[in-house]
Protein backbone atom coordinates (compact mmCIF):
# COMPACT_ATOMS: atom_id res chain seq x y z
CA UNK A 1 0.00 0.00 0.00
CA UNK A 2 1.17 3.51 -0.84
CA UNK A 3 -0.01 6.56 1.07
CA UNK A 4 0.59 10.24 0.47
CA UNK A 5 1.08 12.24 3.64
CA UNK A 6 0.50 15.99 3.41
CA UNK A 7 1.86 18.59 5.83
CA UNK A 8 -1.00 18.92 8.31
CA UNK A 9 -1.69 20.76 11.55
CA UNK A 10 -3.12 18.20 13.95
CA UNK A 11 -5.10 19.11 17.07
CA UNK A 12 -7.74 17.96 19.53
CA UNK A 13 -7.58 14.66 21.39
CA UNK A 14 -6.66 11.09 20.51
CA UNK A 15 -7.67 7.85 22.21
CA UNK A 16 -4.48 5.81 22.51
CA UNK A 17 -4.92 2.16 21.47
CA UNK A 18 -4.47 -0.68 23.97
CA UNK A 19 -1.00 -1.93 24.84
CA UNK A 20 0.10 -4.74 22.57
CA UNK A 21 2.72 -5.84 25.12
CA UNK A 22 0.15 -6.21 27.88
CA UNK A 23 -2.45 -7.82 25.62
CA UNK A 24 0.01 -10.59 24.64
CA UNK A 25 0.65 -11.32 28.30
CA UNK A 26 -2.99 -11.21 29.41
CA UNK A 27 -4.15 -13.53 26.60
CA UNK A 28 -1.45 -16.08 27.48
CA UNK A 29 -2.20 -15.97 31.21
CA UNK A 30 -5.95 -16.28 30.68
CA UNK A 31 -5.39 -19.22 28.34
CA UNK A 32 -3.40 -21.02 31.05
CA UNK A 33 -6.03 -20.39 33.75
CA UNK A 34 -8.77 -22.77 34.75
CA UNK A 35 -12.13 -21.19 33.98
CA UNK A 36 -13.34 -18.21 31.96
CA UNK A 37 -11.60 -14.84 31.68
CA UNK A 38 -12.67 -11.74 29.76
CA UNK A 39 -9.87 -9.53 28.43
CA UNK A 40 -11.25 -6.09 27.57
CA UNK A 41 -9.88 -3.29 25.39
CA UNK A 42 -8.25 -5.48 22.75
CA UNK A 43 -7.10 -4.27 19.31
CA UNK A 44 -6.75 -7.02 16.73
CA UNK A 45 -3.37 -6.30 15.22
CA UNK A 46 -1.56 -9.04 13.30
CA UNK A 47 0.70 -9.67 16.31
CA UNK A 48 -2.19 -10.09 18.73
CA UNK A 49 -4.02 -12.37 16.31
CA UNK A 50 -0.90 -14.55 16.12
CA UNK A 51 -0.94 -14.96 19.91
CA UNK A 52 -4.67 -15.70 19.97
CA UNK A 53 -4.43 -18.33 17.22
CA UNK A 54 -1.38 -19.86 18.87
CA UNK A 55 -3.05 -20.27 22.26
CA UNK A 56 -6.01 -21.86 20.50
CA UNK A 57 -3.57 -24.40 19.04
CA UNK A 58 -2.35 -25.16 22.56
CA UNK A 59 -5.91 -25.87 23.67
CA UNK A 60 -7.54 -22.62 24.82
CA UNK A 61 -11.05 -21.71 23.66
CA UNK A 62 -11.06 -18.06 22.60
CA UNK A 63 -14.03 -16.07 21.32
CA UNK A 64 -13.21 -12.72 19.73
CA UNK A 65 -15.76 -9.95 20.16
CA UNK A 66 -15.41 -6.37 18.94
CA UNK A 67 -13.11 -5.13 21.72
CA UNK A 68 -12.99 -8.12 24.06
CA UNK A 69 -11.82 -11.71 24.03
CA UNK A 70 -13.56 -14.38 26.09
CA UNK A 71 -11.11 -17.12 27.03
CA UNK A 72 -11.80 -20.54 28.48
CA UNK A 73 -8.48 -21.81 29.75
CA UNK A 74 -6.72 -24.97 28.60
CA UNK A 75 -8.12 -28.17 30.10
CA UNK A 76 -5.50 -30.46 28.57
CA UNK A 77 -2.61 -30.02 26.16
CA UNK A 78 -2.79 -31.50 22.65
CA UNK A 79 -1.68 -35.10 22.27
CA UNK A 80 -0.41 -34.63 18.72
CA UNK A 81 2.27 -32.60 16.89
CA UNK A 82 1.52 -28.85 16.82
CA UNK A 83 2.09 -26.25 14.12
CA UNK A 84 1.88 -22.55 15.04
CA UNK A 85 2.12 -19.56 12.69
CA UNK A 86 3.71 -16.66 14.59
CA UNK A 87 3.49 -14.46 11.50
CA UNK A 88 6.06 -11.72 12.22
CA UNK A 89 5.58 -11.43 15.98
CA UNK A 90 8.80 -11.78 17.92
CA UNK A 91 6.91 -11.56 21.22
CA UNK A 92 4.61 -14.41 20.21
CA UNK A 93 7.46 -16.69 19.18
CA UNK A 94 9.66 -16.05 22.20
CA UNK A 95 6.78 -16.25 24.67
CA UNK A 96 5.56 -19.51 23.11
CA UNK A 97 8.76 -21.55 22.89
CA UNK A 98 9.04 -22.55 26.60
CA UNK A 99 5.26 -22.67 26.96
CA UNK A 100 4.67 -25.16 24.16
CA UNK A 101 7.19 -27.59 25.66
CA UNK A 102 4.52 -28.23 28.31
CA UNK A 103 2.70 -30.30 25.68
CA UNK A 104 5.72 -32.61 25.35
CA UNK A 105 4.93 -32.80 21.62
CA UNK A 106 6.95 -31.81 18.59
CA UNK A 107 6.11 -28.18 17.74
CA UNK A 108 6.79 -26.30 14.51
CA UNK A 109 6.72 -22.51 14.67
CA UNK A 110 6.30 -20.72 11.36
CA UNK A 111 7.04 -17.08 10.59
CA UNK A 112 7.76 -14.62 7.83
CA UNK A 113 10.00 -11.73 6.82
CA UNK A 114 12.79 -11.25 9.38
CA UNK A 115 11.23 -13.21 12.27
CA UNK A 116 13.82 -15.98 12.24
CA UNK A 117 16.66 -13.54 11.62
CA UNK A 118 16.05 -12.18 15.09
CA UNK A 119 18.33 -13.76 17.72
CA UNK A 120 17.13 -17.07 19.21
CA UNK A 121 20.49 -18.15 20.65
CA UNK A 122 19.28 -17.95 24.26
CA UNK A 123 16.70 -20.68 23.72
CA UNK A 124 18.98 -22.73 21.48
CA UNK A 125 21.54 -22.89 24.28
CA UNK A 126 18.95 -23.72 26.95
CA UNK A 127 17.44 -26.50 24.86
CA UNK A 128 20.81 -28.01 24.00
CA UNK A 129 21.88 -27.96 27.65
CA UNK A 130 18.77 -29.95 28.54
CA UNK A 131 18.96 -32.42 25.68
CA UNK A 132 15.90 -31.01 23.91
CA UNK A 133 15.48 -30.55 20.16
CA UNK A 134 15.85 -27.02 18.77
CA UNK A 135 16.20 -26.89 14.97
CA UNK A 136 15.90 -23.50 13.28
CA UNK A 137 15.60 -22.86 9.56
CA UNK A 138 14.93 -19.75 7.50
CA UNK A 139 11.17 -19.69 8.04
CA UNK A 140 10.47 -22.22 10.77
CA UNK A 141 11.62 -23.55 14.11
CA UNK A 142 11.15 -27.12 15.37
CA UNK A 143 11.26 -27.90 19.09
CA UNK A 144 10.66 -31.13 20.97
CA UNK A 145 11.22 -32.15 24.55
CA UNK A 146 10.02 -30.95 27.94
CA UNK A 147 11.83 -28.30 29.93
CA UNK A 148 12.27 -29.13 33.59
CA UNK A 149 12.44 -27.06 36.74
CA UNK A 150 15.88 -25.87 37.75
CA UNK A 151 18.34 -23.03 37.27
CA UNK A 152 18.35 -21.04 34.03
CA UNK A 153 21.13 -18.60 33.17
CA UNK A 154 20.04 -15.95 30.66
CA UNK A 155 21.98 -13.24 28.84
CA UNK A 156 20.18 -10.02 29.79
CA UNK A 157 21.47 -7.96 26.86
CA UNK A 158 19.70 -9.73 23.96
CA UNK A 159 15.97 -9.55 24.74
CA UNK A 160 13.81 -9.64 27.84
CA UNK A 161 11.28 -11.72 25.87
CA UNK A 162 13.28 -14.89 26.59
CA UNK A 163 12.94 -14.27 30.32
CA UNK A 164 9.22 -13.55 30.02
CA UNK A 165 8.76 -16.76 28.02
CA UNK A 166 10.27 -18.79 30.85
CA UNK A 167 8.19 -16.91 33.44
CA UNK A 168 4.96 -18.07 31.77
CA UNK A 169 5.98 -21.74 31.73
CA UNK A 170 8.10 -22.38 34.84
CA UNK A 171 5.33 -21.85 37.44
CA UNK A 172 3.49 -24.86 35.97
CA UNK A 173 6.42 -27.27 36.38
CA UNK A 174 6.98 -29.66 39.25
CA UNK A 175 9.58 -27.96 41.45
CA UNK A 176 10.99 -24.48 41.90
CA UNK A 177 13.16 -22.67 39.37
CA UNK A 178 15.66 -19.84 39.44
CA UNK A 179 16.46 -17.49 36.55
CA UNK A 180 19.89 -15.88 36.79
CA UNK A 181 20.26 -12.89 34.46
CA UNK A 182 23.73 -12.05 33.25
CA UNK A 183 24.23 -8.26 33.07
CA UNK A 184 23.69 -5.92 31.42
CA UNK A 185 20.01 -6.43 32.17
CA UNK A 186 18.21 -4.40 29.50
CA UNK A 187 14.45 -3.86 29.21
CA UNK A 188 13.93 -4.77 32.86
CA UNK A 189 10.63 -2.88 32.75
CA UNK A 190 9.22 -5.53 30.40
CA UNK A 191 9.99 -8.22 32.99
CA UNK A 192 8.27 -6.17 35.67
CA UNK A 193 5.31 -5.85 33.31
CA UNK A 194 5.21 -9.64 32.89
CA UNK A 195 5.38 -10.15 36.66
CA UNK A 196 2.55 -7.66 37.19
CA UNK A 197 0.25 -9.47 34.75
CA UNK A 198 1.22 -12.87 36.19
CA UNK A 199 0.31 -11.65 39.67
CA UNK A 200 -3.11 -10.53 38.43
CA UNK A 201 -3.69 -14.12 37.27
CA UNK A 202 -2.54 -15.64 40.56
CA UNK A 203 1.11 -16.45 39.78
CA UNK A 204 3.89 -15.34 42.15
CA UNK A 205 7.37 -14.50 40.88
CA UNK A 206 9.90 -12.58 42.94
CA UNK A 207 13.29 -10.91 42.51
CA UNK A 208 15.80 -12.28 45.02
CA UNK A 209 18.26 -9.59 43.98
CA UNK A 210 18.73 -7.37 40.90
CA UNK A 211 19.67 -10.33 38.68
CA UNK A 212 17.92 -13.35 40.22
CA UNK A 213 14.28 -14.40 39.86
CA UNK A 214 12.69 -17.10 41.99
CA UNK A 215 9.78 -18.96 40.38
CA UNK A 216 7.88 -21.38 42.61
CA UNK A 217 6.61 -24.50 40.88
CA UNK A 218 3.23 -26.21 41.11
CA UNK A 219 1.35 -22.94 40.79
CA UNK A 220 -2.07 -22.52 39.17
CA UNK A 221 -3.22 -19.65 36.99
CA UNK A 222 -6.49 -18.09 38.18
CA UNK A 223 -9.11 -16.85 35.71
CA UNK A 224 -10.07 -13.20 36.00
CA UNK A 225 -11.42 -10.25 34.05
CA UNK A 226 -8.72 -7.88 32.85
CA UNK A 227 -8.72 -4.53 31.03
CA UNK A 228 -5.70 -3.71 28.87
CA UNK A 229 -4.37 -0.20 29.42
CA UNK A 230 -3.32 2.24 26.71
CA UNK A 231 -0.01 1.77 24.88
CA UNK A 232 2.82 4.19 25.64
CA UNK A 233 4.80 3.03 22.59
CA UNK A 234 1.88 4.07 20.35
CA UNK A 235 1.31 7.28 22.30
CA UNK A 236 4.90 8.24 21.50
CA UNK A 237 4.02 8.95 17.85
CA UNK A 238 1.33 11.42 18.88
CA UNK A 239 3.41 12.90 21.69
CA UNK A 240 6.32 13.69 19.35
CA UNK A 241 3.90 15.07 16.74
CA UNK A 242 2.38 17.36 19.36
CA UNK A 243 5.74 18.49 20.76
CA UNK A 244 6.98 19.43 17.29
CA UNK A 245 3.81 20.83 15.77
CA UNK A 246 0.69 21.51 17.86
CA UNK A 247 -0.87 20.79 21.25
CA UNK A 248 -2.62 17.45 21.60
CA UNK A 249 -4.42 15.58 24.37
CA UNK A 250 -3.44 11.89 24.51
CA UNK A 251 -6.03 9.99 26.52
CA UNK A 252 -6.54 6.41 27.67
CA UNK A 253 -3.13 6.18 29.36
CA UNK A 254 -2.42 5.00 32.90
CA UNK A 255 -0.21 7.21 35.05
CA UNK A 256 0.77 4.16 37.15
CA UNK A 257 1.87 2.02 34.20
CA UNK A 258 4.93 -0.21 34.32
CA UNK A 259 5.44 0.04 30.56
CA UNK A 260 9.06 0.87 29.78
CA UNK A 261 7.97 3.12 26.92
CA UNK A 262 6.51 5.48 29.50
CA UNK A 263 10.04 6.87 29.20
CA UNK A 264 8.72 8.96 26.28
CA UNK A 265 7.42 11.42 28.88
CA UNK A 266 10.75 11.95 30.65
CA UNK A 267 12.56 12.12 27.31
CA UNK A 268 10.23 14.81 25.99
CA UNK A 269 10.47 16.77 29.25
CA UNK A 270 14.27 16.66 29.02
CA UNK A 271 13.90 18.06 25.49
CA UNK A 272 12.03 21.06 26.98
CA UNK A 273 8.55 19.81 26.11
CA UNK A 274 5.70 20.96 28.34
CA UNK A 275 3.51 18.06 29.50
CA UNK A 276 0.53 18.25 31.85
CA UNK A 277 -1.08 15.13 33.40
CA UNK A 278 -4.83 14.88 32.89
CA UNK A 279 -7.35 12.56 34.52
CA UNK A 280 -7.14 10.05 31.68
CA UNK A 281 -3.83 10.82 30.03
CA UNK A 282 -1.54 13.73 29.20
CA UNK A 283 -1.70 17.09 27.45
CA UNK A 284 1.37 17.47 25.25
CA UNK A 285 2.24 21.02 24.17
CA UNK A 286 4.13 22.29 21.18
CA UNK A 287 7.50 23.36 22.58
CA UNK A 288 10.89 24.75 21.61
CA UNK A 289 12.68 21.41 21.61
CA UNK A 290 16.37 20.91 22.27
CA UNK A 291 18.57 17.91 21.58
CA UNK A 292 19.61 15.64 24.43
CA UNK A 293 21.32 12.29 25.08
CA UNK A 294 18.91 9.35 25.21
CA UNK A 295 19.67 5.91 26.68
CA UNK A 296 17.58 3.42 24.68
CA UNK A 297 18.47 0.32 26.75
CA UNK A 298 15.09 0.05 28.47
CA UNK A 299 12.84 1.35 25.68
CA UNK A 300 14.10 0.11 22.29
CA UNK A 301 10.69 0.34 20.60
CA UNK A 302 10.88 4.12 20.92
CA UNK A 303 13.99 4.22 18.72
CA UNK A 304 12.43 5.15 15.34
CA UNK A 305 10.15 7.94 16.60
CA UNK A 306 13.01 9.35 18.71
CA UNK A 307 14.93 9.76 15.45
CA UNK A 308 12.09 12.02 14.30
CA UNK A 309 12.17 13.88 17.60
CA UNK A 310 15.90 14.43 17.09
CA UNK A 311 15.47 15.82 13.58
CA UNK A 312 13.18 18.59 14.89
CA UNK A 313 15.05 19.31 18.17
CA UNK A 314 17.59 22.14 18.09
CA UNK A 315 21.19 20.99 18.48
CA UNK A 316 22.53 17.46 18.87
CA UNK A 317 20.50 14.41 19.84
CA UNK A 318 22.50 11.29 20.66
CA UNK A 319 20.68 7.98 21.04
CA UNK A 320 22.85 5.24 22.54
CA UNK A 321 22.55 1.62 23.68
CA UNK A 322 20.65 1.23 20.41
CA UNK A 323 22.23 -1.91 18.92
CA UNK A 324 19.08 -4.03 19.39
CA UNK A 325 17.33 -1.82 16.83
CA UNK A 326 19.31 -3.71 14.19
CA UNK A 327 17.44 -6.95 14.98
CA UNK A 328 13.84 -5.82 14.78
CA UNK A 329 11.42 -6.06 11.84
CA UNK A 330 14.13 -4.17 9.97
CA UNK A 331 17.57 -2.90 10.83
CA UNK A 332 15.96 0.18 12.31
CA UNK A 333 19.19 2.14 12.62
CA UNK A 334 20.01 1.66 8.94
CA UNK A 335 16.38 2.08 7.82
CA UNK A 336 15.84 5.36 9.67
CA UNK A 337 19.15 6.73 8.45
CA UNK A 338 18.28 5.86 4.85
CA UNK A 339 14.83 7.47 5.03
CA UNK A 340 15.77 10.54 7.06
CA UNK A 341 18.57 11.31 4.61
CA UNK A 342 15.83 11.74 2.00
CA UNK A 343 14.78 14.73 4.13
CA UNK A 344 18.43 15.87 4.20
CA UNK A 345 18.63 15.22 7.92
CA UNK A 346 22.14 15.46 9.38
CA UNK A 347 22.36 11.92 10.81
CA UNK A 348 25.34 9.69 11.53
CA UNK A 349 25.24 6.20 12.98
CA UNK A 350 27.46 3.58 14.56
CA UNK A 351 26.69 0.00 15.56
CA UNK A 352 25.21 1.13 18.87
CA UNK A 353 24.29 4.79 18.48
CA UNK A 354 22.62 7.47 16.38
CA UNK A 355 23.56 11.17 16.29
CA UNK A 356 21.24 13.74 14.73
CA UNK A 357 21.75 17.49 14.37
CA UNK A 358 18.25 18.94 14.28
CA UNK A 359 16.80 21.92 12.46
CA UNK A 360 13.45 23.69 12.11
CA UNK A 361 12.12 22.52 8.77
CA UNK A 362 12.55 19.83 6.13
CA UNK A 363 11.22 18.77 2.77
CA UNK A 364 11.44 15.48 0.95
CA UNK A 365 11.02 14.85 -2.78
CA UNK A 366 11.80 11.12 -2.81
CA UNK A 367 9.49 8.22 -2.06
CA UNK A 368 9.90 6.79 1.43
CA UNK A 369 10.29 3.02 1.86
CA UNK A 370 8.48 1.26 4.71
CA UNK A 371 11.13 -1.49 5.12
CA UNK A 372 8.32 -3.93 6.05
CA UNK A 373 8.41 -2.30 9.49
CA UNK A 374 5.38 -0.80 11.21
CA UNK A 375 7.40 1.56 13.40
CA UNK A 376 9.36 2.91 10.45
CA UNK A 377 6.13 3.70 8.57
CA UNK A 378 4.50 5.36 11.58
CA UNK A 379 7.62 7.37 12.41
CA UNK A 380 8.03 8.57 8.84
CA UNK A 381 4.36 9.57 8.80
CA UNK A 382 5.03 11.89 11.74
CA UNK A 383 8.13 13.26 10.00
CA UNK A 384 6.07 13.93 6.86
CA UNK A 385 3.19 15.62 8.71
CA UNK A 386 5.69 18.08 10.18
CA UNK A 387 7.56 18.74 6.91
CA UNK A 388 6.92 21.33 4.21
CA UNK A 389 5.98 19.10 1.22
CA UNK A 390 3.81 16.01 0.71
CA UNK A 391 5.60 12.69 1.08
CA UNK A 392 4.73 9.30 -0.44
CA UNK A 393 5.34 6.24 1.77
CA UNK A 394 5.47 2.82 0.12
CA UNK A 395 4.78 -0.41 2.01
CA UNK A 396 2.45 1.34 4.44
CA UNK A 397 0.29 -1.78 4.97
CA UNK A 398 2.75 -3.07 7.56
CA UNK A 399 1.06 -0.88 10.20
CA UNK A 400 -1.35 -3.83 10.51
CA UNK A 401 1.33 -5.60 12.55
CA UNK A 402 0.66 -3.45 15.61
CA UNK A 403 -1.78 -0.62 14.84
CA UNK A 404 -4.17 -1.17 11.90
CA UNK A 405 -6.14 2.03 12.62
CA UNK A 406 -3.09 4.31 12.71
CA UNK A 407 -3.90 6.29 9.57
CA UNK A 408 -7.60 6.54 10.45
CA UNK A 409 -6.74 7.79 13.94
CA UNK A 410 -4.26 10.30 12.51
CA UNK A 411 -6.96 11.56 10.15
CA UNK A 412 -9.31 12.03 13.11
CA UNK A 413 -7.02 14.74 14.50
CA UNK A 414 -6.56 16.54 11.20
CA UNK A 415 -3.85 14.63 9.33
CA UNK A 416 -4.37 14.59 5.58
CA UNK A 417 -3.36 11.13 4.42
CA UNK A 418 -4.38 9.81 1.02
CA UNK A 419 -4.24 6.13 0.00
CA UNK A 420 -2.70 5.95 -3.48
CA UNK A 421 -2.55 2.18 -3.87
CA UNK A 422 -4.27 -0.39 -1.70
Amino acid sequence: MKVKVYPSVCSGEIQIPPSKSIAHRAIICASLAKGKSVISNIAYSDDILATIYGMQQLGATIIMEQNNVIIEGIHSFPQHPIKVDCNESGSTLRFFVPLFTLSNQSVIFLGKNRLFNRPQTVYRTLFQERGCCFEQQDHQLLIQGALTAGTYCIDGSISSQFISGLLFALPLLQGDSVIIIRPPFESRSYIELTIQVLQTFGITVSFQDDYTLLVRGNQTYQACNYTVEGDYSQMAFYAVLAAVQNDLYCKGISHQSKQGDQAILSILKACNCKIEPQKDGYMIYKSALRGIEIDLADCPDLGPILNVLGMYAKGKTRIYHAARLRYKESDRIAAMKEELQKFNVDITTKEDEIVIIGQDSYSCTEEIAGHTDHRIVMSMTVAALCSSKPVVINGAQCIDKSYPDFFKDMQSIGARIEVLES
